[in-house]
């Protein structure tokens, strides 16, 4: 499955660029245990967001603003423990209007850098907005699921095996253990005296299961070719020493469930909204890029997107 995509809030992504490097990579379906209920804490009344938690210098600094600011400085916050962040937002937000009343006094407001830093950060506020605006928000659960099932459909099925191994340090020993095997002896009693593979001295050498490519190239060659209940009769060698392999069963690796991923699908469903919502703005744009190094440069990234 190609749905998992790195989380990120897209409205904090910022730039375009945010967008195209996030990853898809093989979802693999893990159950987890259920947490245990927790008792319902009362609900708290709402809180008007307009309502004013301080005043400097006469300005109102409201409910609304103290949750801008905790928001914004989560970070910085994060060590916290949770009942001092509010009066640590309230601290950072009263330092930061007295600093910037300063700094409009002082005229800084009019220094050009930073009137230019200004509107670039205004740009990026807005861009962050039209992608929750015009994109995140706009997603239906039928598009999910739709892309979920496009997803299902276009990825053709694997198997997976679940194997045993016995790992010694020659190629001698591997032999010896075979010739073992093949005068019927018990490939997991072998496996816990035997193996320097410190996960399988006491699991019999087991591996679980796993699909092609998540072991060294040599084991997943081997280990696929067997047949269910038969181990490998040459030793197999690898980057950690010589292997040998039994074939414990094989089955059709199963997709996972639609309510295991369906966060992912949408992500895949938000990304591909974003690039087509900035193809169709870019195609109304003029742009132009005098410096001919440059623009071949920027046009291969679009072109890549």
């Amino acid at each position: 499955m190609s749905l998992l995509f790195r989380r990120a809030s897209l409205a904090s992504l910022g730039l375009a660029f945010g967008l195209s490097a996030l990853p898809l990579s093989p979802l693999m379906a893990q159950e987890a245990a259920p947490a245990p209920a927790a008792a319902a804490a009362p609900a708290a009344a709402p809180v008007d967001p307009n309502t004013v938690i301080a005043t400097i210098n006469g300005q109102p600094l409201t409910e609304a603003d103290l949750v801008l600011a905790e928001g914004e400085l989560s970070q910085q916050f994060a060590q916290l423990p949770p009942e001092q962040r509010r009066a640590a937002a309230l601290s950072a937000a009263i330092e930061i209007r007295v600093m910037a009343a300063q700094a409009v006094t002082t005229g800084l407001d009019k220094d050009p850098d930073f009137q230019r830093r200004m509107a670039f950060l205004q740009q990026r506020a807005l861009h962050g907005e039209m992608v929750e605006k015009g994109v995140v928000e706009k997603v239906t659960d039928a598009e999910v699921r739709a892309r979920y099932d496009q997803e299902i459909a276009n990825t053709p099925p694997t198997n997976e095996v679940h194997a045993r191994h016995i790992l010694v340090k020659t190629k001698e020993e591997a032999e010896a253990i075979i010739k073992q095997l093949d005068g019927g002896a018990d490939f997991q009693k072998l496996a816990n005296e035997h193996t320097s593979d410190p996960s399988g001295k006491t699991s019999g050498g087991d591996l679980g299961w796993f699909g092609p490519g998540q072991m060294v190239p040599e084991f997943d060659k081997a280990a696929f070719a067997l047949e269910v209940g038969k181990y490998t009769k040459q030793p197999v060698q690898s980057q950690f020493g010589w292997h040998v392999i039994k074939l414990e069963d094989k089955r059709t690796k199963q997709p996972p469930a639609f309510d295991d991923v369906k966060d992912q699908a949408k992500q895949a469903v938000i990304r591909d909204k974003y690039f087509a919502l900035v193809k169709s703005l870019r195609a109304g744009a003029k742009v132009e890029i005098p410096d001919a190094n440059l623009k071949k440069a920027v046009d291969t990234l679009e072109s890549a997107k």
